[in-house]
Order: C-alpha cells, then sequence, then structure tokens
C-alpha cells in the first residue's frame, strides 16, 4: 500500500491535479494535512483538475497533523529541496524505490510519500517524522517543481520499481486489403487520375503497374485502402465540380453572344 500526504496545500487544483497523477499510476490513497480550505475536495476547481479522478477525492481523509497521516505508515519519505543540518538521509528517487520494491513480501514497507506546501514546503519538524528525504533530480540552476508535477513524478518512478504497467499499443485495423480489393483501387484511381489531366488513357505507358507494385511493396491494410479511396473519389468530385463550372461560364458567354 501506498499514501500520498499533502501537507497544507493552498490551490485547490493541485489537490485535483494531485489525484490525477496518482490515479493514473494506480495509486488511491490520499491524506490532506490541514489544507488551507477546509472543503478542498470538493472544490470545482479541485473536481476539474482530478479529470476523472474523482473517486481519488471521494476517498481522500482530511487530517489536523502529519502524524495523524502517517498513522499505520512504517517509512514515510519526505520531498524538501533545502538541506537540513541533521535528519534523515537524502536519496535520489528511484535508487531508494529500488531498494524498497527489492524488500521480501512479508517485510515490505506501508510507503507514505509526503510533499509540503507550495508555499513553505515542509518543515524541519515534519522532515525529522520521515526516514528519508527524496531529491528529484533536476537542473541545478532551477529545481522548482509545481506540487501536482512532484507527486506525478514520484508516482511514476515508484510504480516503475513495482513493476509498471505493460504498454498497450493501440494499433489501426491489421487486415490487409485482398488482391481483387487492390485491382478495385486502382481502376478507381485510373478514373481519377484520367479526370484530373494527370494520366492519358491513349497512352498510359506503366503507371498503373508501376502503382500495383507500390501497393504490394506496402501491404496496404483495410483501412488505408480505404483512404486511397476516399483520395480517388475527392479527386473526382473536384473534377466533376470544376467541369461544371467551366460549362456554366461557356453557357453564359455564348447568352450574351
Amino acid at each position: 500500500m501506498t499514501r500520498f500526504v499533502l501537507i497544507q496545500t493552498s490551490h485547490p487544483g493541485n489537490v485535483g491535479s494531485a489525484a490525477r497523477a496518482m490515479k493514473v499510476m494506480g495509486f488511491s490513497e490520499l491524506v490532506l494535512v490541514a489544507p488551507r480550505f477546509a472543503d478542498v475536495l470538493c472544490q470545482e476547481e479541485t473536481v476539474a483538475m482530478a479529470s476523472g479522478a474523482a473517486d481519488i477525492l471521494a476517498r481522500a481523509r482530511i487530517v489536523a497533523t502529519l502524524e495523524e497521516a502517517l498513522d499505520g505508515c512504517t517509512f514515510a519519505c519526505a520531498t524538501a529541496m533545502t538541506p537540513r543540518d541533521f535528519g534523515p538521509p537524502v536519496r535520489e528517487p528511484r535508487a531508494l524505490f529500488a531498494d524498497l520494491a527489492a524488500a521480501p513480501a512479508e517485510s515490505a514497507h506501508k510507503l507514505a510519500l509526503v510533499f509540503g506546501s507550495e508555499r513553505y514546503g515542509m518543515s524541519n519538524e515534519d522532515v525529522y517524522r520521515c526516514h528519508a528525504v527524496l531529491s528529484i533530480p533536476t537542473h541545478p540552476d532551477y529545481g522548482s517543481l509545481n506540487l501536482a508535477q512532484a507527486v506525478q513524478l514520484l508516482a511514476y518512478d515508484w510504480r516503475q520499481a513495482l513493476g509498471g504497467f505493460p504498454v498497450q499499443a493501440r494499433t489501426a485495423d491489421p487486415r490487409l486489403a485482398d488482391a481483387p480489393a487492390v485491382q478495385g483501387l486502382l481502376r478507381h484511381l485510373e478514373e481519377a487520375l484520367v479526370a484530373v489531366e494527370y494520366l492519358d488513357p491513349a497512352a498510359p505507358k506503366k503507371l498503373l503497374p508501376r502503382l500495383n507494385q507500390l501497393f504490394n511493396r506496402a501491404q496496404l491494410t483495410v483501412e488505408e485502402l480505404h483512404i486511397w479511396r476516399g483520395i480517388a473519389r475527392a479527386m473526382l468530385k473536384q473534377s466533376a465540380a470544376l467541369a461544371g463550372t467551366s460549362a456554366t461560364g461557356k453557357s453564359g458567354a455564348r447568352d450574351e453572344a
């Protein structure tokens, strides 16, 4: 189990965005510590920025102190930019997460990822309650991250350490067009190419056989064949429209004469 803890958040949009960041990585437990607005979980901006993660907001809890938020957690990670004179060790997220994920199931931690307020970060007292401080590697000249961005980065790294999710590529219709369908396309294209005066039917030379070979090498799918059919239809439609315009113009000229 993993718990995301947000301390004294001041912007409702960040709460909603954090909920969305959690959900896309498969996490659901959100606890807010003394947020600026007591009704932040149901504010319009919060719900809008959650964008489909309203269930995370519905289950979220609001507590008064970090001590309450960490109840039941066995390992807490602070996110703090400012170095402390003493306190928990500072770790790079991926390295620490790899260590935590490698632990045997019977000794696996109930992990808490703790984020400070947008304006002040985390207090020393809150950092000292944690077992480690996570430092997200950033450009040395500018390391300030938006709260929701930090939640997304750590949620992603932790999910990857846990094994991640399989990538399911969305592919087009894989069916290949058969030979008769390709020949039908060639006849359609021939008609369109003649209509736009690209192909001379009296002297076609080798254009159509070359197109035939091109389509064979490409191994057109059914969807791709339909696209080419659509192009041919558009060419014929445009050619007919231009022919109609030309005929109308000629007719008008005769009338004037």
